[in-house]
């Protein structure tokens, strides 16, 4: 319709003044350009544009319009279009408050979610039982309470996490007051296994880590991260780039699909020189992990080398994970201290490639 009323405009200025049986009507030119305005792209109503074309007086406004920057404009920072800002904030915003917090080294602890302490545990477990009493023939109920009872294993499992992060940060500290390299404790900052690993900092006045995920199930984080040490981000991707950017050292608990992702991650990263340094890996729970992953079958298929396979620290106690972490942790400092390439402003070139 508006290349129609331009067709018009055009033939009226090509034959000059025209009389008044051979110009178009209103009429024709308004039928022309309704319902949208004359110019395309425009969102200005007809009646509007008749409005501002009429005889009555209008009072100039009083001052001009403030629209926000584009970098306050919260609609479109949350818009499609600026994905990438997303993204690049998600990239940098946490680099600086680890940066200024003095935080370098982390050792990730990761495991499941599904994981509770022996109280909590207990708790859910004589709910599940109630459901099944008060609806005997309920299949889900009946299914909930096979699982809570499949995971009795987890809460040994949990009690040992927490009190390695809490010996591991007690550790660290000590080692800062003598001014040595000293260490903190990162999570998911989920439930399960990761709360047990920043309560344990936390028992220690050490602070922690939490790498959390913007889940439908998870409002916020764990209670036991450190406030300033707290991140949650939209995009996995960018989150697993911190959790492996600092990381010094890897101690994993019994988990699921999650766990393992995130163990896998790391080992590659090792395999191909992303992260050049060989980190310790502690995996706790050694029936557990023997009967999910057959390392072994690995190497005998030719799928890993014997010396990645090797790198897996397998441990039962707190004591265990204790001496392998911290005594693989001082041996790489007495590698990089041998190193003439090395230094400590040097720690985060080193470790990514």
């Amino acid at each position: 319709r508006c290349l129609a009323a331009g067709r018009i405009l055009l033939h009226i200025r090509a034959s000059g003044p025209p009389s008044s049986s051979a110009m178009p009507s209103l009429a024709a030119v308004a039928d022309c350009i309704h319902p949208a305005a004359a110019c395309a792209g425009s969102k200005r109503k007809i009646e509007e544009v008749a409005s501002a074309g009429s005889d009555d007086v209008r009072e100039p406004p009083a001052e001009g319009p403030k629209p926000p920057k584009a970098y306050k404009n919260e609609e479109f920072l949350n818009s499609h279009e600026a994905r990438m800002l997303r993204v690049m904030c998600e990239l940098q915003e946490p680099g600086q408050r680890l940066d200024n917090s003095g935080v370098d080294n982390i050792v990730m602890f990761f495991g499941s979610a599904r994981a509770k302490p022996k109280d909590q545990y207990e708790a859910a477990l004589a709910e599940a039982k109630a459901a099944v009493v008060a609806k005997p023939d309920d299949v889900a109920a009946k299914a909930a309470l096979a699982r809570i009872e499949k995971q009795a294993f987890l809460v040994p499992m949990a009690e040992i996490t927490r009190e390695l992060a809490r010996r591991f940060s007690e550790w660290s500290l000590a080692r800062a007051k003598e001014g040595r390299e000293n260490y903190v404790v990162g999570t998911g900052a989920g439930p399960g296994m990761m709360e047990v690993a920043n309560r344990g900092a936390w028992e220690a006045n050490a602070p922690s880590v939490g790498f959390g995920i913007s889940l439908p199930f998870e409002d916020r984080l764990n209670p036991y991260v450190t406030p300033e040490l707290g991140f949650e981000f939209h995009y996995f991707f960018t989150r697993k780039f911190w959790m492996c950017y600092k990381c010094v050292g890897l101690v994993v608990a019994p988990g699921g699909l999650g766990t393992c992702d995130e163990l896998f991650e790391l080992m590659t990263l090792m395999q191909t020189g992303k992260i050049k340094r060989k980190l310790p890996i502690i995996l706790i729970g050694k029936k557990f992990w023997h009967a999910c992953i057959k390392w072994e079958a690995f190497v005998e298929y030719g799928m890993i080398s014997e010396n990645d396979a090797s790198q897996l620290i397998f441990v039962d106690t707190a004591d265990e994970a204790f001496e392998a972490l911290t005594s693989n942790l001082v041996k790489l400092e007495a590698e990089e201290g041998a190193n003439p390439h090395t230094s400590p402003k040097k720690l985060r070139a080193v470790r990514t490639g």
